[in-house]
């Protein structure tokens, strides 16, 4: 078989999913003015904790639910400084960054007395969908996938119609683009960016459950690697049409599937690891070439 069968497409789906639900999350704070770079160290305590919940519980989908509350409660760093006192969004979300580096480590050895990675036996991974084994096309792409991944592409949708298409949606998009307008109708600037940000938080939550609860069963150190910024990357490429974003997402995720091709092939393991970053590089300048600064949202 050939690089590109259905069990290569369901590997592009699977290496998608966090950054799916990363970059949703950042493209709703784009839409409210607040331009999260907090995604990495959000998506990276998802992760952690996904796997401490999972552990201590016993159940893979009690750790889903401790990533999601926690993330949006360690979103409350971002949404308090930024959208309740008006700091700079940018330099608390590369405080909360590198925060979110140093206590998965730290709570790792503190909790589990091990450094490194975290993989005990039993913990319980997210189930597959393996009823949907015999339905023709959706079968081989997603019946060894978790819920998760089909849940990102609903998401996405449904907040993209959301916000093209009810009160809601225009009350959010109205924030980012005109404040003093939405605020002389009544919209409380503050506190509708405070929310999205949270929001953000807990979908930032399942991304890293699904990256280590679904992907694979473990925690490492850093696990996310860069693909909070990859989710970065992808809000800025869609600019304000989020319903870009699965493209966009998807590929990455054939970046990140063949580069495992290719390891497998013998290609070097820092060679493969470095292509999905080398092609996010390449494609925001292409952009900012084609485009020039419209593809960028403005910080809050």
């Amino acid at each position: 078989m050939g690089v590109f069968e259905w069990g290569f497409v369901a590997a592009v789906f699977a290496s998608a999913t966090p950054i799916l639900f990363a970059a949703l999350a950042g493209a709703l704070c784009a839409q409210a003015g607040v331009f999260n770079i907090a995604l990495e160290g959000h998506m990276l305590w998802g992760a952690f904790a996904a796997v401490a919940g999972s552990y201590l519980t016993g159940s893979a989908w009690a750790g889903v639910l401790v990533a999601i509350i926690s993330t949006a409660l360690y979103a409350l760093v971002l949404a308090i400084g930024a959208a309740r006192f008006g700091a700079d969004p940018i330099i608390i979300a590369i405080g909360t960054n590198l925060l979110a580096l140093g206590l998965t480590g730290f709570l790792m050895r503190a909790m589990f007395g091990v450094s490194g990675s975290f993989a005990p036996r039993g913990l319980e991974g997210i189930g597959t969908m393996p009823a949907l084994a015999g339905v023709p096309i959706i079968g081989p792409i997603f019946a060894g996938q978790t819920p998760l991944v089909p849940l990102a592409l609903v998401l996405i949708v449904a907040a993209g119609l959301w916000l093209r298409n009810t009160p809601g949606g225009l009350r959010l998009r109205g924030v980012g683009t005109h404040p003093d307008a939405a605020e002389s109708l009544g919209v409380s600037v503050r506190s509708t960016q405070f929310w999205v940000t949270v929001l953000g938080g807990a979908l930032c939550g399942l991304a890293g459950a699904q990256l280590s609860l679904g992907n694979v069963t473990l925690f490492t150190e850093n696990m996310t690697a860069g693909r909070g910024w990859i989710a970065v990357a992808a809000v800025i490429l869609v600019a304000n049409k989020p319903l870009w974003l699965p493209f966009i997402c998807l590929g990455f995720g054939a970046a990140e599937a063949i580069g495992f091709r290719l390891q497998g092939i013998g290609a070097p393991q820092q060679l493969t690891d470095a292509a999905p970053y080398a092609i996010t590089v390449v494609v925001l300048v292409l952009t900012r070439i084609r485009f020039g600064t419209r593809a960028t949202p403005a910080p809050a």
